[in-house]
């Protein structure tokens, strides 16, 4: 049967939470009443019909002269589960709800009647650790509230049995979307929408041949299965490659709703656990990965685990408060030689970070290694839970000549159709017509009103450290009254004054014992913190000492020194203080030391300049930068190359200006109304 017609089976389900609103069951927990009960229903109609099937094929009569043990080991060997009620005792949940007085009883048997692996993932026997869908504790809880037959009856009542495979995936997909638009789930943890999956089979699509050779596909965070089996479904749809699909993820609840799935298709593989820190396919390589991993989420829980990570999948670390580009290279490393990959993010991996940091690094390395294909802008109000823009990065190891050492950015943030009714957040979706659109131009892979092709280091600049010489109203540095291999000048002041206070000793010896506890408490307390508060620049401070007065002039910018006969500009420079404690030695007592020197203004800046991939044409336009841009004296220091992905400079649309004539013409207007409405006052 069609798709369109399980979907009716969605107000259905979703109609067995008016008994949980009904009994005070907060919204936002009815996802974990819901998906036990849902699994069972798609476990059971797959069982039955498998069990229809069976029968069909070896004949009734037949099938009811087969041995139990043999019944048993024909069924299990067909890997989808076993349930003693329905093959042996042929009753379903909808029978064992008839009886209201053997319910309960029925009802655990049922539930035990299970295969073993089935009862994990339902938590049928769950006490401690892993309870998965944890079964057993919503029947305590509905049993508390009396109402665990009523609710049982309820999706006793939908019978999938009639559906394939494929059909009932569809539906799961539209069920968990909207739990994942009610539930409280992790911050960043995003389900993915269904006209995103088709987008993102449609660029795998493009890319791979028929072949004999079985699809690898690889998710390492799959949730509960929707965006890797509904990316299969639709390669099957395309193409006639067999695939096999491996998944992992860590929520327990969608992994046993992915493992479940996963026992009803020909070639799949579901593993519980956390893949950044324990990757349960860690021997593997893909030939298509795809993720949509969360969103700004800590690592911080096992950071340890990562940092001590012994596979070389990271080469750098990300800020702790977002792991996204952590998935990002272990989806990397996962893929062989000709491997390629879609992965969801938000805008904050194409551009968090400063030159040096381990996300621009990381950045970097992707496009030093080009593994980088395109990045895909996607519309705001795409998910159901957030209204903000979302990426796809499309990864390729082993692009095709016209692509090597190039990024495509395709700007598809208008290339949407409204909803006729939103979905929480959602209000738009990327429609067929839009979706063959955006995959042609990655296919043709050449400049249109909406997407442009870069070399790669378009992306790359040049953060280039130096440090500036300051100088006065005339171009003087203090730098330039220094003998050659000073840096600095010292004084021996007499007095020290700041308009608030006058310092006239400069080793002192003693402090006052009636204020501070020790000669150290007088420092911190006293001394030190007067030091470190005079500013040369703001205050009016001068150094007295045997000869001159010596003073900053901040309108001037230059350090002034005054005689009996003469006042001297010395050039811009500053006036350094320091304080340092001494301890007592056996030549000394213990005591404080005030030192002033003058010493040129020296200032560290960063300048970002255009990368080139050439080293010399690079440093030239590095040279050129300054002479252009830098006035002061200045010497270089480190440079530092990093990389961001702008998609607003790229794509920025200035906003057309009024034309004088058209601003003029409406000023006039005003004034003509303005005098219109004078005139009626006036009357």
């Amino acid at each position: 049967m069609t798709v369109n017609n399980i979907l009716q089976y969605e107000s259905n389900i979703w109609a067995t939470a008016d008994l949980l609103r009904g009994c005070g069951i907060k919204e936002s927990e009815w996802p974990s009443y819901m998906m036990p009960f849902f699994a069972l229903v798609m476990i059971e109609s797959r069982l039955v019909r498998m069990f229809d099937e069976l029968k069909a094929e070896i004949g009734e009569a037949a099938l009811a002269e087969i041995a139990l043990g043999d019944l048993t080991e024909l069924i299990e060997d067909k890997g989808q589960g076993y349930n003693v009620y329905i093959f042996e005792k042929n009753q379903t949940l909808k029978d064992i709800c008839k009886n209201d007085k053997s319910f309960d009883v029925d009802f655990e048997a049922y539930l035990r009647g299970f295969d073993g692996e089935t009862k994990d993932l339902l938590g049928v026997d769950a006490t401690e650790g892993e309870k998965f869908l944890d079964i057993k504790g919503v029947i305590t809880k509905l049993k508390a509230k009396k109402v665990l037959l009523g609710y049982t009856k309820e999706w006793s009542s939908i019978n999938l049995k009639a559906f394939d495979n494929s059909a009932i995936t569809t539906l799961e997909e539209h069920i968990k979307r909207r739990w994942a638009d009610i539930s409280a789930e992790t911050a960043g943890e995003q389900y993915t929408p269904d006209d995103v999956i088709g987008l993102i089979a449609e660029i795998i699509a493009s890319k791979i041949k028929d072949s004999d050779k079985l699809l690898k596909i690889y998710d390492c965070t799959c949730g509960g299965g929707n965006l890797l089996f509904g990316v299969e479904d639709r390669i099957h749809q395309r193409s006639k490659r067999l695939t096999q699909t491996f998944g992992q993820d860590w929520n327990d609840a969608l992994y046993a709703l992915a493992k479940i799935e996963s026992r009803f298709r020909v070639d799949s593989k579901i593993e519980h656990g956390n893949t950044l820190t324990d990757d349960k396919f860690y021997n593997d390589e893909f030939d298509v990965v795809i993720a949509n991993p969360p969103y700004g989420v800590s690592w911080k829980g096992y950071q340890k685990d990562i940092e001590n990570d012994k596979t070389q999948r990271f080469k750098y670390l990300p800020s702790i408060s977002d792991g996204q580009l952590l998935f990002m290279q272990h989806l990397i490393s996962k893929l062989n030689a000709n491997g390629m990959g879609v992965v969801v993010h938000n805008g904050s991996t194409l551009f968090s970070g400063d030159a040096g940091s381990a996300e621009s690094n990381i950045r970097k390395w992707m496009l030093d290694c080009d593994f980088v294909e395109a990045i895909i802008q996607l519309p705001t109000d795409e998910f159901f839970n957030t209204g903000i823009y979302t990426y796809l990065w499309v990864l390729n190891k082993h692009k095709s000549a016209k692509c090597q050492d190039k990024v495509m950015l395709i700007n598809a943030s208008e290339k949407f159709k409204p909803l006729k009714k939103n979905k929480g957040s959602k209000r738009k979706e990327v429609d067929e017509t839009n979706r063959i659109e955006i995959v042609e131009t990655l296919t043709n892979f050449v400049d249109n009103e909406y997407a442009r092709v870069f070399d790669k280091e378009f992306f790359y600049f040049n953060k280039q450290a130096i440090m500036l010489t300051n100088v006065d109203e005339q171009g003087k540095t203090f730098a330039s009254r220094l003998k050659e291999g000073k840096t600095s000048m010292k004084l021996a002041p007499l007095k020290l004054d700041n308009g608030e206070r006058t310092l006239t000793e400069f080793t002192i010896t003693d402090y006052d014992s009636q204020r501070f506890g020790s000669f150290i408490e007088a420092f911190e307390l006293d001394i030190k913190p007067f030091i470190y508060s005079l500013d040369y620049k703001e205050q009016p401070l001068k150094v007295i000492t045997e000869k001159a007065l010596y003073r900053f002039d901040a309108d001037r910018e230059t350090l002034i020194k005054e005689t009996l006969d003469k006042q001297e500009a010395l050039g811009c420079g500053k006036i350094v203080v320091k304080a340092a404690f001494k301890k007592g030695t056996k030549t000394q007592s213990e005591r404080i030391e005030i030192t002033v020197e003058l010493a040129p203004d020296y200032q560290k800046d960063y300048e970002i300049i255009p990368f080139h991939r050439d080293e010399t044409a690079n440093q030239a336009a590095i040279e050129a930068f300054m002479a252009k841009y830098i006035t002061k004296p200045f010497e270089y220091l480190e440079n530092v190359v990093g990389v961001e992905i702008n998609f607003n400079k790229v794509f920025y649309q200035p906003e057309k200006l009024r034309s004088v004539e058209e601003i003029l013409d409406e000023i006039a207007a005003l004034d003509e109304e303005l005098k219109r409405l004078e005139e009626g006052l006036a009357l």
